[in-house]
């Protein structure tokens, strides 16, 4: 079905109608998520079956790709959370996208919107696993506009009486990803990654099929209505189990021994004072070695008593479906 309205010139343009709004749908998350029929947001030329073209800057074009709209999924986002990242981009479309997206299709009729944030919008938790009542305020560029975003999307559904949701993410990961989980398999796969010490540290994740299930399930359980959710496995796992998994999942022999916890971090140090010699970042840093030594814990339990999700997919066949499944998109 089509629908017929202006552009911010004032031309007419057809829609097609859909059910769902989905933003990034070309990222890794969307992909999984898009379902024939849906909606897609593009930033190019609308092109193909479902596409409208907009921009998380220009409201104009967000009304109309929300115009006929019952739920948005917005997976859109700027998500270089590494310290070198920049602060602006973080801002204007972490943070201002997200408030344009959410206040357009308030004005517009949209029933329920879906934030896909991160825990990142949360304070360090260090060695704590921590809930979503964590005091504290981010510290970082994408922590701090994940976190100014998630206030625009509860401030717009009190204001429109729209059903809104923030899901907290934890790292994800599953085929097609390009995060530090597959990164650290590649290095494994091709033999120069090092066996990490077991320093007992708790780091959470989460599949991305079990993203999608938590995103679908929030948008049509009321009481999830105006609450942000942590999402990730209940189980959190050290850098040496994530290690030792891969290698299993990989069919590769296990290693006996670890580098040294003080090498790596010396390492790391030495990478810091490299990349500020030479302006740009080193593979090894200390942030790099934090990601993989310390702690990183968060709690779904919220998520699971209000909703009755539950993480379905472990870290075994997680890895499995990411490195070995090759019908998996």
């Amino acid at each position: 079905m089509l629908q017929h309205m202006q552009n911010n010139k004032g031309e007419s343009v057809s829609v097609t109608y859909a059910a769902t709004l989905v933003t990034g749908a070309s990222g890794f998350i969307g992909r999984r998520l898009r379902q024939d029929g849906d909606r897609s947001l593009v930033r190019a030329v609308a092109v193909a079956p479902g596409e409208v073209a907009g921009d998380l800057l220009n409201t104009t074009s967000l009304a109309t790709a929300c115009a006929g709209i019952d739920t948005v999924f917005h997976c859109a986002g700027y998500a270089h959370a590494f310290a070198n990242s920049n602060p602006d981009a973080h801002w204007s479309i972490n943070y201002m996208g997200t408030r344009n997206l959410v206040e357009a299709a308030g004005r517009v009729g949209v029933r329920r919107f879906v934030f896909l944030s991160s825990v990142k919008a949360m304070a360090d938790p260090a060695e704590t696993c921590v809930d979503e009542d964590f005091p504290g305020e981010p510290t970082t560029p994408y922590g701090v506009a994940k976190r100014a975003a998630e206030a625009a999307v509860l401030e717009a559904g009190a204001k429109f009486g729209m059903h809104v949701v923030n899901l907290r993410l934890a790292m994800v990961y599953g085929r097609g990803a390009r995060g530090n989980l597959e990164r650290m398999a590649r290095g494994i796969r091709a033999g120069w990654f090092p066996p990490l010490p077991e320093t007992g540290n708790r780091r959470s994740l989460v599949h991305v099929d079990d993203v999608v299930t938590a995103m679908r399930l929030v948008a049509k359980t009321s009481a999830a209505n105006g609450r942000t959710y942590i999402v990730a496995d209940p189980c959190a796992y050290s850098g040496r189990m994530i290690y030792d998994a891969i290698r299993a999942t990989l069919g590769i022999k296990p290693r006996q021994w670890g580098l040294p916890e003080k090498l790596l971090r010396s390492a790391g140090a030495v990478g810091d004072v490299f990349g500020k010699a030479l302006r740009r970042p080193m593979p090894m840093n200390s942030e790099m070695v934090s990601r993989l030594l310390d702690s990183a814990c968060y709690s779904p339990a919220r998520l699971r008593r209000e909703t009755g999700w539950q993480a379905a997919i472990g870290l075994k066949d997680g890895l499995r479906e990411m490195l070995l499944d090759e019908t998996a998109v």
